[in-house]
């Protein structure tokens, strides 16, 4: 099922935004013209208990340390290229929608992107993307919130003038 017609079924309202195959969350942001941080991608994860999805910025990382304490597992690791396949059939290779719910999987989210007024999300092809208010994709997808990233480049220090 799409995710547009997963919305549609639900009464969602959403954009969808038609753009140039992107291979990234980043790229995405570019593509569309829109800051990084209101960009949403989805990273499979996989756990001893089968694969939870996690939601972040686009300018940031998992970190899998903290996702781990978060789920109170001992270790979690990044999901392999066939795990993806398996999980998101019907998207193009390089899609990952952050809607864990319409995979059977349990879905957790950076605190970074609770109460945007608005997401811009990953369809399931590389060439669309979903703008949905924040409140709206809480309610259809009801993840867990949790401090799950850490930005990918650190803020830049401002560099003090040394007197003499």
């Amino acid at each position: 099922m799409s995710i547009r017609d997963y919305l549609r079924n639900r009464n969602v309202p959403f954009m969808a935004l038609l753009h140039r195959p992107a291979p990234s969350a980043t790229r995405l942001a570019q593509s569309i013209h829109v800051d990084g941080k209101q960009v949403a991608k989805g990273v499979l994860i996989r756990t001893h208990h089968g694969f939870v999805l996690a939601v972040i910025p686009s300018t940031h990382r998992v970190s899998l340390e903290r996702l781990a304490e978060f789920l109170g597992e001992t270790s979690v690791c990044l999901a392999s290229e066939a795990d993806l396949h398996q999980v998101f059939h019907d998207c193009e290779c390089g899609a990952i929608p952050p809607f864990g719910r319409v995979y059977g999987l349990a879905t957790v989210i950076d605190t970074t992107l609770v109460g945007r007024s608005e997401l811009i999300l990953q369809g399931n092809t590389r060439h669309e993307a979903i703008r949905i208010r924040y409140r709206d994709y809480e309610q259809v997808e009801a993840p867990r919130r949790g401090r799950l990233a850490e930005p990918i480049h650190p803020p830049k220090r401002k560099l003090q003038r040394q007197a003499g």
